[in-house]
């Protein structure tokens, strides 16, 4: 008899341990294993290796388009928390001049009203190239994100002004990336975002 209790006490524990890790794992999200290092650059699989070849619209081929969305959901994971945190630094290499300024005033902006942004990343559901095409010597490609993402905006006093800190919530955006066509050089730059 006092068997089947000790069975139904593992049980009962294991349920409640699985309830627990659930619960952190909502509160906390998950590791997307790229927090350690932040490339400077994309698309690439070894940071310091160049392309064989010059990227153009001719070679912007399937194989292309894979390596780039690959960099570009790593970039928009890190620009997203970079922005939310309010330190552009570490990603100022991946921002075009103007969308730096423009995330750098919000930011300043947010700080002026005391405001403070809280972002969860939870992960990205898809990302799929919209276009490219050949403009000016450069090759833009407009990406859509389909993300996941808990965020909220607090005042001074902990008081929640938008967003929800327990709610998982569905972003939408467009994103628009730039690179000198024949250049060697790896680097692509965020010219302009849309949601």
């Amino acid at each position: 008899m006092n068997n089947s209790f000790e069975y139904i006490d593992i049980i009962l524990l294991a349920m409640i341990a699985g309830f627990i890790f659930l619960r952190l794992r909502g509160i906390l999200g998950k590791k997307s294993g790229f927090e350690d290092k932040m490339p400077t650059s994309f698309p690439h699989e070894f940071p310091n290796k160049a392309p064989k070849k010059p990227i153009n619209e001719n070679t912007f081929d399937e194989g292309a388009q894979k390596d780039f969305i690959k960099g570009a959901k790593i970039a928009y994971e890190n620009i997203i928390t970079s922005f939310s945190s309010g330190n552009l630094k570490s990603v100022k290499e991946l921002l075009d001049k103007k969308v730096y300024n423009q995330f750098d005033e919000a930011i300043k902006s947010r700080n002026a009203n005391g405001q403070i942004s809280e972002t969860t990343f939870i992960g990205i559901n898809s990302a799929e190239i919209k276009k490219h095409e050949n403009k000016k010597g450069f090759l833009e490609v407009t990406v859509n994100f389909v993300s996941e993402i808990i965020s909220c905006v607090k005042d001074k006093n902990n008081n929640i002004l938008s967003g929800d800190p327990k709610k998982i919530k569905k972003v939408f955006d467009t994103w628009k990336f730039s690179k000198q066509i024949n250049s060697t050089n790896p680097n692509w730059l965020l010219i302009d975002t849309e949601n």
